[in-house]
């Protein structure tokens, strides 16, 4: 039996804002693990388990400064040392931003609508005690503990709950199918080349035709369209191994002496931000993480199983 909990316009301060090659908001591993790390305590206190994982953005705002061309990050170097100096390293890049989340849970939950509140009163105390993104949660404006929705009218009254705010759906299938497009015009073409298309900013300059060309002539330039319509971005989507499995304290350094040891490197994808009004069915923006012997990723709903994305 599978309920849905809402966390409702949850405030983050100075989270993550750079996520391997992309910046401008955390990655979904983030919300994953704040979701795994939940389904831990669950499972430990009411024997619940959260599988998929909605993200939904009301505002975010980046630790960032302009001279009114490119923006630069604003960094602090913390604590001071002895001599009350600056530290020589950097901080990553910081973020404030208000999300609401929406959790699957499954398991059964006694008492009907007294054990919903009751597990909604107990969420409430645990979850400002988690991290989430690397930031703190300072604020929470609602949780509440409900049956999936069922039919239409009960969808558009929890997407009423949630505007305005935009939700976040995987398009890594996208990835695969541009790839194959671009085969058919250059056989040595990657996916990083697929990818680049969605997350590069390009532009163009419109060639006239032979004979018109006049040297010193300024060029008309237009922006090249995504491959495919929306509110296309790049996505941190995993981790993909790249060596062997070590045994515990086998390689020196290790945050865990206790646990096999793999060095990994990140994988990349394609998401969309949409607004909720397009959303049909939680089963579109859910987001769920599967394991394989070489990879950690997390997947939407229809992203193929065997993984097209960029690493």
């Amino acid at each position: 039996m599978s309920s849905l909990i809402l966390l409702r316009r949850i405030k983050v301060e100075n989270a993550n804002a750079i996520t391997g090659l992309t910046y401008g908001f955390p990655a979904i591993t983030h919300f994953l693990g704040f979701s795994h790390a939940l389904s831990r305590r669950l499972t430990e206190t009411h024997g619940l388990r959260i599988d998929g994982c909605a993200v939904v953005s009301h505002e975010h705002q980046i630790h960032a400064h302009t001279s009114g061309r490119d923006y630069q990050f604003a960094l602090t170097r913390n604590p001071l040392t002895r001599d009350a100096k600056t530290a020589s390293f950097n901080e990553e890049g910081r973020m404030h931003l208000t999300v609401s989340l929406l959790l699957e849970c499954h398991g059964e939950i006694p008492n009907g609508e007294y054990g919903q509140r009751d597990l909604a009163k107990f969420l409430s105390q645990v979850c400002p005690t988690l991290r989430l993104a690397g930031g703190i949660i300072v604020d929470i404006q609602n949780i509440s503990v409900m049956s999936m929705p069922s039919c239409s009218q009960e969808m558009r009254r929890l997407q009423w709950q949630l505007m305005p705010g935009f939700a976040l759906r995987d398009r890594s299938d996208w990835l695969g199918e541009h790839h194959k497009r671009l085969l058919e015009y250059d056989p040595n073409a990657t996916l990083l080349d697929a990818w680049l298309d969605f997350a590069a900013l390009k532009i163009q300059a419109e060639i006239p035709e032979e004979g018109d060309i006049q040297e010193g002539e300024p060029a008309n330039w237009h922006v090249v369209p995504k491959p495919n319509p929306g509110y296309l971005v790049p996505l941190m989507t995993g981790y993909q191994r790249i060596s062997e499995l070590y045994a515990p304290g086998v390689v020196a350094n290790a945050r865990d002496a206790e646990t096999p040891f793999a060095f990994t490197e990140v994988v990349y994808g394609v998401g969309e931000w949409c607004g909720l009004h397009r959303i049909q069915s939680l089963e579109e923006i859910f987001w769920r993480y599967r394991t394989t012997e070489t990879g950690y990723y997390c997947q939407g709903a229809g992203a193929p199983m065997t993984s097209e994305h960029f690493d």
